[in-house]
């Protein structure tokens, strides 16, 4: 059977900015610093990307800071230090993850995303925000560098980010395993909000023996708290029936283990929104510094910390929510507690089998 056609819903530039780069990288020390891009401190959420095919979306995410002593269960107030996994003297922070594509599916769209917070014992230049650098399995570090708007917040103690690049050229061709991201420009140190850090690579594929999906990837950079108030999302608006099977991906920073009143809700219709959460994220901290796929650890990465300090990149179970059918998929997300920083949501639901 041929997949459907593919709609992608590219979003214009809202600045000049340099395009991804995705040849090989210079030795770092004698690397030009690339242009600062554009920046907004409100990057509002929209459409990525936006298919109907035989396929679904994966993703890899790791953090790319950790706690020095290893011990600390919440980022405010913990000595900070950097992730680096690699042999490469050159990079100060890298960390690595598998992206498990099924085999004999095709790559249709892939995107990076990365950030963090820039303001803790040492302060990082915003100029480096855009910039990262990625290795496929088994490759050489190449420098991505951020295609659209980059948000960069400073408030409540902190001075967050978020950027991204297309990359799905590099994906689409590459072998199974686990990819490295590298020089994601947060900070280490010690400070009252803390320090946190992390990347997520999401690809949409095909493949055609798996069931008719509508996939949507929305991103910006929004905060949300006590005092900013909720996102709300209508991330889809078709019609499901009864039963479908579904899943919804969330990455943000700053969520704080242990700081409850963070919620993540799908309304699906008129009635009452259905709260989401599962066994490693609960409905009352859904964003607890963790990252996960239906509330287990999901696929492999290193290091493999159960704790990540401040970034989330989970992936939950949408069966509850979609029980009986809906014709809308609409999202809540807040902090009654807490300020978080919300870069990316993506949705996978069965059309039919």
């Amino acid at each position: 059977m041929r997949n459907s056609a593919v709609l992608a819903v590219r979003r214009g530039v809202s600045c000049a900015l340099s395009c991804a780069v995705l040849a090989a990288a210079p030795a770092l020390a004698s690397a030009a610093a690339p242009p600062a891009p554009g920046e907004a401190a409100r990057v509002p959420f929209a459409a990525r990307y936006q298919a109907e095919l035989h396929g679904g979306i994966v993703r890899a995410a790791n953090a790319s800071a950790k706690g020095r002593q290893g011990t600390e269960t919440a980022n405010d107030g913990a000595a900070i230090g950097y992730v680096d996994v690699d042999d490469d003297p050159l990079t100060y922070n890298s960390s690595r993850a598998e992206l498990r594509v099924p085999d004999g599916a095709r790559v249709a769209w892939a995107r990076l995303y990365w950030g963090g917070n820039l303001r803790v014992g040492e302060q990082k230049p915003p100029k480096d925000n855009g910039r990262v650098l990625i290795a496929e399995p088994g490759g050489r570090y190449k420098e991505v560098l951020a295609d659209t708007l980059v948000g960069h917040r400073t408030a409540d103690g902190a001075d967050a980010f978020q950027a991204s690049a297309d990359v799905t050229e590099l994906v689409r061709w590459t072998t199974p395993g686990q990819w490295t991201v590298a020089q994601v420009n947060v900070a280490m140190g010690r400070s009252a909000v803390g320090g946190w850090g992390g990347w997520t690579l999401v690809a949409a594929y095909e493949k055609a023996d798996e069931p008719l999906r509508r996939l949507s990837v929305w991103d910006g950079f929004e905060t949300v708290g006590p005092r900013s108030g909720e996102l709300r999302v209508a991330l889809d608006r078709h019609r499901y029936p009864k039963g479908t099977e579904g899943r919804l991906g969330v990455v943000a920073y700053d969520g704080d283990r242990g700081t409850s009143g963070d919620y993540l809700e799908v309304r699906t219709g008129h009635r009452k929104s259905t709260p989401i959460g599962d066994s490693a994220n609960s409905v009352n901290d859904v964003l607890n510094s963790s990252i996960t796929e239906f509330g287990k650890a999901g696929s492999t990465r290193f290091p493999a910390s159960g704790n990540t300090l401040g970034y989330d990149s989970d992936v939950f179970d949408l069966r509850g929510a979609l029980r009986q059918g809906a014709d809308r998929v609409h999202v809540r997300l807040g902090s009654r507690e807490d300020t978080v920083w919300l870069g990316a949501l993506f949705l996978q639901a069965d059309v039919r089998r």
